[in-house]
């Protein structure tokens, strides 16, 4: 698989994630792709529980914004270094680094993606 498809791809899944679009993120992966995030925490079974997940972000945050700050191709798969920043509906705004690791299948699809950060430390930036 070509660097620039992964590269689209990982793009893919971060404009969709950032957009709160999640019929639009789950064409990204195979059906039986899974998401540890973050790492440590049950994986999540992509095709299962995305819309749940998208309903739950949508009523609590206003806005999200996420950047690909280093993005590192290799073979069949990608690590991408990135920041967001998240506009709670109550006025507060969080920011939080992180590094997810991402498995392309041979169909083009992700596989699997293991997020490596910090969530607790975010949703305590937010909270009333």
């Amino acid at each position: 698989m070509s660097p620039e498809t992964i590269q689209a791809l990982v793009t893919a899944y971060f404009a969709n994630f950032q957009a709160m679009n999640p019929d639009a993120w789950i064409e990204s992966f195979t059906e039986d792709a899974l998401i540890y995030d973050p790492v440590g925490k049950p994986p999540n079974k992509v095709h299962e529980t995305a819309r749940k997940f998208f309903g739950l972000l949508s009523m609590f945050f206003e806005k999200l914004q996420i950047s690909q700050d280093q993005v590192f191709i290799v073979e069949n798969g990608a690590a991408v270094k990135w920041t967001m920043q998240g506009w709670a509906k109550n006025g507060k705004r969080g920011t939080a680094e992180g590094i997810s690791v991402f498995e392309i299948h041979e169909t083009g699809k992700i596989q699997q993606v293991s997020s490596y950060w910090d969530d607790a430390a975010m949703m305590a930036q937010v909270r009333d």
